[in-house]
């Protein structure tokens, strides 16, 4: 038995989006090979993606047919930021694009940490000490594992790189 909800703020917008993305997967797939054979290359990209492309258009209809619903008279803009897009979400989205962006300038091993103990501070943990050493031990593990095991030189940063010992390079 299929339940049907109402739709959320938001959502109508979200599928447009996806919509949006599987026909640019689609442009992108036929520029790989041009549908030159069954066999080419870009074959089965462009599959995907065209049945990307209509499942999406098919949700979008789906979507817009479905009633808005507005809890305790908030417009949409303020529902769709309560439910879709929490303090929490959007810090840690911040904290996950300035930790890529920290791994080309202070280095793999300083980045990782300090992501790590500011991840597990943002998502509730409030013991300081123990999420610095936490980090600080799995860290090590990570760093051994990759350095031993795999020998996979980890960025070490263009502002601490020429600073750190040769060991943690």
């Amino acid at each position: 038995m299929h339940t049907s909800h109402p739709r959320l703020a938001g959502e109508l917008t979200f599928m447009v989006l996806l919509v949006l993305v599987s026909l640019f997967l689609l442009w992108t797939a036929y520029h790989i090979s041009s549908l030159e054979s069954l066999a080419a290359p870009g074959t089965f990209p462009l599959f995907c993606a065209a049945a990307m492309a209509i499942t999406g258009l098919l949700n979008v209809v789906k979507t817009a047919r479905k009633k808005l619903h507005l809890e305790n008279g908030e417009s949409t803009v303020q529902q769709f930021v309560r439910k879709i897009t929490p303090l929490q979400l959007v810090l840690f989205s911040v904290l996950i694009f300035l930790y890529m962006l920290g791994m080309e300038f202070i280095g793999f091993l300083l980045a990782s940490y300090l992501f790590l103990a500011l991840s597990m501070y943002l998502l509730g943990s409030r013991r300081v000490l123990l999420n610095l050493l936490i980090s600080a031990l799995v860290l090590a593990a990570i760093f051994i594992v990759f350095r031993t095991a795999f020998s996979v030189i980890l960025p070490a940063g263009s502002l601490v790189g020429p600073y750190l010992p040769e060991l943690l390079k």
